[in-house]
Formats: C-alpha cells, structure tokens, sequence
C-alpha cells in the first residue's frame, strides 16, 4: 500500500511540475486580471459541475473571507450555491442554461468570470462563458487535456495537461491558492 500511496503522490507532484511550466504566463495574467477588477469594483463569477462546482465555491470562498492575512471582502460568487435559482433555471430552461442565465443578470463588464471543467467541454460551462463574452466580461478558463472547447473561447486558458480528473483536480485547487494568495498580496 506504501508504494501505491507514494505512486499517487509522485504523479500528482508531476503533473503540478507540467501545470506550472505549461501556465507561468497565463497563471501571471489571470493574476493582473483578477487584481484590475477588484481595483476597479468588479467582482469573479465561478461556476463548474460536480468537482468544479465545489471548488468555485471554495475559490469564492477564498476571496470572501480570507485567504491567508486579514483583509477586506473581495467580491466572488460561485454560481453553483443556489439550489433554488439552479433547480428553477434547470427546470424552465434547461440545466445547459443555469450558468449563462446567472451571468446574465449578475454579469457586469469589469467582472471575471472562472468557468471551470477537468475536461473542456462541459456545454452549461461553455454556455455561461459565451454570456460572459457577450456581455463584455474577462473570460477564464481552468480545463484539463487539450484544454477541450472550453479553452478556445476564453482570453485566460489555464490548462492542466492530464487526463486523470483527480490530478486535473488537485492542480486547478493550487492554481486558485496560488491566485488568490498573489492577489492577497498585490492589493
């Protein structure tokens, strides 16, 4: 069991080392993004299914209270908290919609919106980031593989090149606590 456990750590060591190398720029750049728009009363929209829905709602989390020093509220919400405005969307319009429909009404130019998916294709993520395209939002995306059709349309692709939806996992949570402690400390 030792040797698997350590297996499963060296692999996840691995792919962060591929994460890193592969993002430096993009992860610098979300960095300035993200900063800008607090600066400038913006807020960041997250949302995801599944995995990715729980870390948008950590990532917000992050940004709401603290990260690591005491300081003010940042604007973040996750998209997927609301079981009552994700149940009414998912049943008069369609669960391809329960992102977009938020980003529609809470969306405004100078916000980010984080759509998150390990695999790049999830189509209710793809829908909310072509509404935050549309109504003039800086668009991120946190995908996994090729980056799937997810990454093509963002400004910000921060890719994580596995296809091991834990790993894939695992690195979009160090990128967010990368992220948010740079902003932590560049506010």
């Amino acid at each position: 069991m030792k040797i698997q456990i350590q297996k499963i750590f060296k692999e996840s060591i691995n792919v962060k080392e591929q994460a890193l190398e592969k993002n430096l720029s993009q992860m610098e750049a979300v960095i300035n993004v993200v900063i800008s728009a607090f600066k400038q009363n913006g807020k960041i929209l997250f949302f995801g299914n599944g995995g990715s829905a729980a870390d948008s709602q950590h990532i917000a989390a992050e940004f709401i209270g603290r990260f690591k020093k005491e300081r003010v509220s940042l604007p973040a919400i996750a998209l997927t908290t609301d079981t009552s405005i994700l149940t009414a969307l998912g049943n008069d319009y369609g669960y391809d919609v329960v992102f977009s429909r938020q980003i529609e009404g809470l969306g405004q130019k100078g916000d980010v919106a984080f759509g998150i998916s390990t695999s790049g294709n999830s189509k209710n993520v793809i829908a909310g980031i072509n509404k935050a395209k549309e109504k003039g939002l800086v668009t991120v995306s946190m995908t996994g593989g090729d980056g799937g059709a997810l990454a093509k349309l963002t400004d910000y692709a921060l890719i994580v090149p596995s296809s091991d939806t834990a790993r894939i996992q695992e690195s979009h949570i160090c990128m967010a606590h990368t992220i948010c402690e740079l902003v932590e400390n560049n506010l």
